[in-house]
């Protein structure tokens, strides 16, 4: 759970409304937002059966945060979405927080069968009185099992599984997963500065291990949403441990930012040799990010809310607030130093066809002009080394966003300030995003720019660079130019459909 907010228990969305779901003004269109109301934080990331789960934060009453529920939604390719009944509701021991899931395949916990194994959910519990009390043991773990993946839960009766004895503050988002050398399930969550590991054989009786991070990393804000899981280096094949920490405030471009270390896991600590911040997207809507549990090819793919604490209430949604990242594949790479690339899913455009397009050069600038650019993916490679560029994307009623490369500096910067509805939050507009740059070793770089009724997400160098950011135009984008004195090649846009067409 990220960052509590003050609560609004009245429902400001309206029942009934002529525009129908999924088509109201910045709706997102291949992207994953809830029909209607507040969501935020994507929870229990699991495969199972032919099915990828999404469960995240999510406050039924209201396009606000408020008291918090796991939402749910499924899918069998990553791309189409299908919204589903909310998984678990607050109860005496509490709001419902982040956490993770996983497939008990041995039926270790007992709560299933070994014909019919459980999937399990682990989630923080918050008590709300005990928070307002300014209490100190408001924040513990529990567990709920499913019988019919995923369809529906059962809390365990024994909750808390992790007991908040140690009066731990902002003791929470547990991330789960099953670690085969030491043959033990492995639990690793956050409290405040710090995220602490635990292993236990059945998922209920848990044992303390060791704790990272006091000392190491960006320190701005709380600790959020761990997210721990090997990866084998692409250009070495040696294998390393991943640790995802999302942080609020105190991300490098303002507010909400998730940070990585690269180390080493024994099955009782994380370590590592790294000294400097390392961010998964240095947009300022990316956060909360965790990957899938569980899936067929050991990949790691990876989902993030798409905003910012500092504005994502206020942003000019009438119906539903909030959006999730697309999913992305997630991999290490290793250049003078580890870093990760990402990049989306190969689903969301398998079997799309590129748009024939005429594009316009002069002065060391190509261009086109597209009906509607709000829903699709813009793609080119550059020569390296790279030289400086800009991008700008708009309309003609001068409503634009600016991507920037600065050679020398070795980095790159996003501009929203012109990109369209703007003054709902003097926090939005600005800082320009800059984000320092990694490089893939290669001859060229490959981008992408997928951009959505209301969001960008742009990939740069090979996914070696990330920056995500929301914008809220006025009208739809049609133009495109890209200026740089080196070649640009392959320059296509792809049209990507709704995903939501048969929900109405």
């Amino acid at each position: 759970m990220s960052s509590c907010k003050k609560e609004n228990t009245a429902n400001d969305t309206p029942k009934d409304t002529a525009v129908k779901s999924y088509h109201e003004n910045f709706r997102p269109q291949y992207h994953f937002s809830p029909e209607a109301h507040w969501m935020n934080d994507p929870n229990g990331l699991v495969y199972n059966d032919g099915t990828y789960h999404l469960f995240y934060q999510f406050y039924p009453d209201s396009t606000v945060w408020g008291p918090m529920h796991w939402g749910h939604a499924t899918s069998e390719d990553l791309k189409n979405w299908k919204n589903e009944p909310i998984a678990l509701e607050p109860d005496e021991l509490g709001y419902i927080f982040s956490g993770s899931a996983v497939v008990d395949h041995n039926n270790s916990s007992g709560l299933g069968t070994a014909e019919n194994p459980p999937l399990i959910a682990m989630f923080t519990y918050h008590e709300p009185k005990g928070a307002e009390a300014k209490t100190l043991d408001y924040q513990y773990q529990g567990i709920a099992y499913s019988l019919d993946n995923g369809k529906s839960f059962t809390k365990y009766t024994g909750n808390p599984v992790v007991p908040n004895n140690e009066n731990l503050i902002d003791f929470r988002d547990p991330k789960v997963f099953w670690h085969e050398d030491s043959n033990k399930w492995i639990l690793v969550l956050v409290a405040g500065d710090r995220a602490m590991i635990y292993n236990s054989d059945n998922l209920i009786d848990w044992t303390y291990l060791s704790e990272f991070g006091k000392d190491i990393g960006a320190h701005g804000g709380v600790w959020e949403c761990p997210d721990l899981f090997p990866l084998t280096v692409e250009e070495t094949g040696e294998t390393k441990w991943v640790l995802f920490i999302s942080i609020n405030p105190g991300a490098p471009n303002g507010g909400s930012g998730t940070q990585y270390f690269i180390g080493d896991f024994d099955g009782k600590q994380f370590t590592t040799s790294q000294t400097d911040e390392k961010w998964i997207d240095l947009g300022r809507d990316n956060y909360a990010g965790i990957t899938y549990n569980n899936l067929p090819d050991e990949e790691r793919t990876f989902i993030a809310w798409m905003s910012n604490w500092e504005y994502g209430q206020e942003t000019p949604t009438e119906k539903w607030r909030s959006a999730m990242t697309l999913p992305q594949k997630v991999s290490l790479h290793k250049n003078k130093d580890y870093f990760l690339a990402n990049t989306p899913v190969a689903s969301i455009t398998e079997g799309l066809s590129d748009v024939s397009i005429d594009i316009s050069r002069e002065q060391n600038t190509s261009s086109f002009s597209y009906k509607n650019l709000n829903q699709a993916v813009i793609t080119f490679k550059l020569p390296k080394p790279l030289k400086d560029f800009k991008i700008n994307v708009g309309n003609a009623d001068g409503e634009e966003l600016t991507i920037s490369f600065d050679a020398q500096a070795a980095k790159y910067s996003l501009d929203r300030s012109k990109s369209g509805l703007t003054d709902f939050s003097d926090k939005f507009a600005l800082p320009i995003m800059e984000a320092p740059a990694d490089f893939i070793d290669s001859d060229s770089a490959e981008f992408q720019i997928f951009l959505d009724a209301s969001s960008i997400e742009f990939f740069a160098d090979n996914g070696a660079n990330a920056i995500t950011a929301q914008f809220f135009p006025e009208k739809p984008y049609t133009q495109f130019s890209i200026t740089t004195e080196d070649e640009v090649k392959n320059l296509k846009i792809t049209p990507i459909p709704s995903i939501w067409k048969n929900n109405n």
